[in-house]
């Protein structure tokens, strides 16, 4: 049988991630403030989380969990992303966040910050998620959904396309908010939650979005991206189209950053249950008349 078709060179994006460990202190408050929304979760609950896991937070979630008295595990594909974990207190991993090394039910809670849009296998590594928590443990992640660079993806298409006659994938596939809610029910997590937030980034220059992109180690590795050198006039084409078309009164390009806010709960039964088909004692009909 033939292999499945990857939709993401995970190699490539680990080479990516390892070159950013360099840069990233040039957009560390983008992921800083994605880190920000999401622990923010973890203010409005009554329940302790004595250890974590950092799945690829790229060190923007450390200080807020270790603020909060929580014991903090790192992990990353990268190993230079993996040495940037190691502080004070911190235990730092290299691993692959398709295959977790962790034993099950080890975890009161795993933090994924902008790390899971890269992973080939999403439904399975949630279930390896799932399965390293304890029961009642939490899931928080916040992952980049469309309409995040549609703009960039549509003016490197269309500039492509005049150019050489042809289009190849240049910006990583998201998903929807729909898309999020639909995987958590599909790997049985319970309680889930999805909630839309979005970051407002500008830019001087379409020029300032593509040196950030690859600042974070989020270069294009799509695995059916042309491998050949462009032609040199794409890129300038392109930034010429993103400003035209997208550019404020301000001379600035709005290039906001859409996240879907995820928490979900591992199963357990001390949880709240649905009530089963027919056990209910008020019927719809009585409430509606009662308003």
């Amino acid at each position: 049988m033939s292999e499945p078709h990857l939709t993401f060179d995970r190699h490539a994006v680990r080479l990516h991630r390892d070159r950013a460990a360099r840069t990233l202190d040039g957009v560390q408050d983008v992921l800083d403030n994605a880190a920000e929304r999401l622990l923010d979760r973890l203010d409005d609950l009554t329940r302790r989380f004595p250890l974590a896991l950092d799945l690829g937070g790229r060190s923007s979630t450390i200080s807020g969990l270790q603020a909060r008295g929580i014991e903090v595990v790192c992990s990353d594909l990268s190993l230079a992303l993996a040495q940037r974990n190691c502080i004070p207190d911190v235990l730092s991993v290299c691993a692959d966040e398709e295959f977790l090394p962790f034993a099950p039910g080890n975890f009161d809670l795993v933090v994924a910050n902008l790390s899971l849009h890269w992973v080939n296998d999403l439904p399975g590594t949630l279930l390896q998620i799932r399965q390293v928590l304890r029961p009642d443990g939490l899931l928080l992640a916040s992952v980049p959904v469309l309409p995040t660079l549609s703009a960039l993806r549509k003016s490197l298409g269309e500039a492509e396309l005049a150019v050489s006659g042809g289009v190849s994938p240049r910006v990583s596939p998201l998903p929807t908010l729909r898309d999020c809610a639909a995987l958590l029910q599909r790997t049985g997590f319970a309680l889930p939650v999805v909630d839309a937030e979005a970051i407002d980034i500008r830019y001087r220059s379409g020029l300032a979005l593509l040196r950030d992109l690859k600042a974070a180690g989020e270069s294009n590795a799509v695995s059916l991206r042309d491998r050949r050198t462009p032609s040199r006039l794409l890129f300038p084409a392109a930034l010429d189209m993103l400003s035209s078309e997208h550019q404020d009164t301000d001379g600035t390009l709005a290039m906001p950053l859409h996240l879907a806010i995820i928490s979900a709960w591992a199963p357990a039964p001390t949880q709240p249950q649905p009530l089963a088909p027919g056990a209910f004692t008020t019927s719809l009909r009585d409430v509606l008349e009662n308003e």
